[in-house]
């Protein structure tokens, strides 16, 4: 036996092969049960899609960068959840194509941004961080105000994640254009960051 494992430990090719069977087999068994967990894959209760105009606004909060300085995962420590409330749970995500989990944190977490501060106060903060939060290292986004939506893709964006489980009706994505031509993108980002984490603390 030990002249075996003395073949494997000289044979880098071997070893190689060997970690990585090891290390498949290991990640595979902790990974694919979660696959048929309902905690994993089930919505949290009462949790709504996106409607059109958060939809798009979402689309805005990728297009601008701020998952890369935002989080959208609150860890389960005392710290955090004092600090920005609930810890995040699998089944606030499962309508998110892709998550913005993150895990940079140049700025705060936003999971639980939802309803913390007005539409005002987004705005303020979006077109200039610095009116509202001196010491703020934030970029300024004024030409959201300049920038409107025509909503010609929306429909198509929500057809595409109904295939993907995301329950949009026919009436959602019929309706979808005219529930967000006309409006700003400093609108949409706003309401997308209005109903962060609200399934959940809307519960508590």
């Amino acid at each position: 036996m030990s002249s075996k494992h003395e073949i494997l430990e000289k044979n880098v090719g071997l070893l190689a092969i060997a970690m990585v069977l090891a290390v498949s087999i290991g990640g595979l068994t902790q990974i694919v049960p979660l696959f048929f967990q309902d905690v994993v894959n089930e919505p949290v209760k009462g949790m709504k899609p996106y409607t059109a105009l958060q939809l798009e606004g979402r689309d805005i909060y990728i297009r601008e960068g701020c998952v890369g300085c935002h989080s959208q995962m609150i860890r389960p420590f005392r710290a955090e959840t004092e600090r920005y409330g609930h810890y995040s749970v699998a089944g606030e995500s499962v309508w998110d194509h892709p998550f913005l989990w993150g895990s940079k944190r140049t700025g705060p977490d936003l999971a639980r941004v939802g309803g913390r501060y007005s539409d005002d106060w987004h705005r303020a903060h979006l077109y200039n961080p610095r009116n509202v939060v001196p010491e703020s290292k934030m970029p300024a986004y004024p030409w959201l105000v300049e920038h409107s939506l025509d909503g010609k893709d929306t429909a198509a964006k929500m057809t595409a994640l109904r295939t993907l489980g995301v329950p949009y009706s026919d009436e959602d994505i019929t309706g979808a254009q005219a529930a967000v031509k006309g409006k700003t993108e400093m609108e949409a980002l706003v309401a997308y960051l209005q109903v962060l984490g609200t399934s959940v603390k809307n519960k508590r």
